[in-house]
């Protein structure tokens, strides 16, 4: 390397090690203005949330098997039954269709007897707390 290139180097390290700390950086000052309204809207969204994955609740599988199957037997069970929502969940290697959120077991067991007129494979079942 000749001394030129050399010296051209240290110089564009030394421009590079002198300006670069300062050339990205910002100031400035942040406020945000947002209603009372939403932080209680969040606090009941998470409230909401937290009871739907309740492990003290029961629910009703209707279906476990592919997904194209899983979606008809959804949309079935929709049309039949509007007052319960289901889901469809996939736990390896299945998609399974849960419905409802139930309170008791007794409240669970009215609900089955329902809907075994439609769909007699269906069980009661309580799912297992998820890990946080």
């Amino acid at each position: 390397m000749t001394s030129t290139n050399l010296r051209t180097a240290i110089f564009a390290l030394l421009m590079l090690a002198i300006f670069s700390p300062n050339s990205y950086s910002q100031e400035g000052d942040l406020t945000i203005n947002q209603s009372e309204s939403i932080s209680k809207l969040m606090t009941l969204k998470k409230d909401m949330y937290k009871n739907e994955n309740d492990s003290n609740r029961y629910k009703i599988q209707i279906y476990s098997g592919g997904r194209t199957l899983a979606q008809e037997a959804k949309e079935a069970f929709s049309k039949h039954f509007p007052e319960w929502k289901p889901t469809i969940q996939y736990e390896t290697p299945n998609f399974k269709i849960w419905a409802g959120n139930f309170r008791t077991r007794l409240e669970a067991d009215r609900a089955l007897k329902q809907i075994k007129k439609e769909f007699p494979s269906a069980f009661i079942f309580k799912p297992k707390k998820e890990k946080s």
